[in-house]
């Protein structure tokens, strides 16, 4: 008898190891069919739903972050490259990556996630501070912490008074968990720590275009939210457009302008630009709406997930850009792959694009914190707000965190700090910026 043929592995090629692209890897480890390649920019794995609290100084980085590796240690089919693709080529089946290093395929998951988005006035990044990563979190930590040491210093009333407003352009979950947390930072924190100033002079300000705060909740958790931020200490100014944004200085459509020394920009997010390499339609955001399977018209060996798509659920609403609705995605891709690799073995395996199952998202809800002991919950019908609206949040992220650290006790210790209001994370790491001369 003729010996038989093993067939290889299917080489599996995932960009990016957010929620997305890792949990396909996390569920893809160890089967033999496969052969993962997992590719990230980074050399850790980032829960972003709490790398605000790195950005106010409640959490220190490594609180949230954890080594990809370590993660998938135990995945002896799965390979991890720390490389930016700057370019894809479905033709060729390749990625190519910032070092050099070309990645051949035979399935690619793009889940390479978002950016910021400046709506088309790209020259105002280098004018603010994002919020999409580690990096980001700390120089606004770092900016907003220095800033105060300065006001500390200075004896300049006009310099004073723009070290001490924070601006945030954006009144989304991101720029309300913000502003919140910077309020509960100086007013109660800090409120101890300096001589020369009074901390609870220094503004907060939240800026958004349109009518309402959190758009994604109701009306009514909208004008809630907008209320606990003001009884913070938050100004809150709707229906107010950026125009323009110079050093330290915000211009508006009606004339008026506003000095700080931290601007943050957290109006705005768009899709990775890998998007744009894949030959398909992409909507002003750059995000693909794929096949329901989510695989891409034409190319049923490529897959997005993630932040990069745009997709309705079953009752015709936009799936939101959140973690839950990316880790179903990646679960989803994966259990597709491992049914296929269970049907090439069998009489269907010429059918096997043609019997996936479509992406079904289930709808976990938002929540968004407003300070401490405040939230909203949106969950389908159900909504609430308030204390019993923090403890869901709290507890919620909790899980979540034991799950991502495994480490109980930094959970306690995180939640303890939190609760007394003495963050610990509120050493300046890197050197700040150059102290600003005064005028003679």
């Amino acid at each position: 008898m003729a010996p038989t043929t093993l067939k290889a592995p299917r080489r599996v090629l995932i960009i990016g190891a957010g929620f997305a692209g890792l949990q396909c890897a996390l569920k893809l480890a160890n089967h033999p069919e496969f052969q993962i390649t997992l590719i990230d920019r980074t050399n850790h794995h980032l829960f972003q739903p709490l790398l605000y609290q790195v950005a106010t100084a409640s959490l220190a980085a490594p609180d949230i972050a954890r080594s990809i590796r370590q993660i998938v240690e135990n995945a002896k089919n799965t390979t991890v490259f720390m490389d930016e693709i700057h370019a894809i080529s479905t033709t060729e089946k390749t990625a190519s990556g910032a070092s050099g290093k070309i990645y051949s395929y035979d399935t690619l998951i793009l889940a390479s996630g978002a950016r910021t988005s400046y709506f088309g006035n790209d020259a105002w990044e280098a004018k603010t501070l994002g919020l999409k990563c580690l990096a980001d979190a700390q120089a606004i930590r770092r900016t907003v912490l220095a800033n105060l040491e300065q006001a500390e210093l200075t004896d300049d009333a006009a310099l004073r008074k723009r070290l001490m407003t924070i601006a945030i352009v954006g009144g989304g979950p991101t720029g309300v968990e913000l502003a919140g947390a910077f309020a509960d930072l100086v007013h109660r924190s800090l409120k101890s720590n300096f001589r020369r100033i009074d901390t609870s002079k220094l503004r907060v300000i939240l800026i958004e275009g349109s009518e309402h705060i959190l758009e994604a909740f109701s009306a009514d958790q909208s004008i809630y939210a907008r209320q606990r931020s003001e009884s913070l200490g938050v100004e809150v100014r709707n229906n107010t457009r950026v125009v323009a944004i110079e050093d330290g200085l915000l211009k508006f459509k009606d004339g008026s302008f506003l000095e700080s020394a931290s601007i943050i920009w957290a109006a705005g997010i768009a899709a990775s630009p890998l998007t744009a390499q894949l030959g398909v339609t992409t909507d002003r955001a750059g995000r693909i709406t794929p096949n329901p399977d989510l695989s891409l018209p034409n190319l049923p060996d490529v897959f997005v997930a993630g932040d990069l798509v745009a997709i309705n659920d079953a009752e015709g609403q936009r799936v939101p850009g959140v973690a839950p609705a990316a880790t179903q995605m990646g679960i989803h891709i994966a259990k597709l792959l491992i049914e296929e690799a269970r049907l090439e073995k069998t009489q269907h395996a010429d059918r096997k694009h043609s019997l996936r199952a479509s992406f079904r998202y289930f709808d976990k809800g938002i929540m968004a914190i407003i300070g401490k002991n405040y939230a909203v919950v949106k969950s389908g019908r159900l909504k609430f707000n308030g204390f019993i609206a923090w403890l869901a949040w709290l507890f919620v992220h909790i899980a979540f965190l034991i799950g991502f650290r495994n480490k109980l006790a930094v959970l306690l210790g995180w939640a303890y700090a939190y609760l007394i209001n003495n963050p610990e994370a509120r050493i300046i790491v890197y050197p700040p910026k150059p102290i600003v001369r005064e005028p003679r």
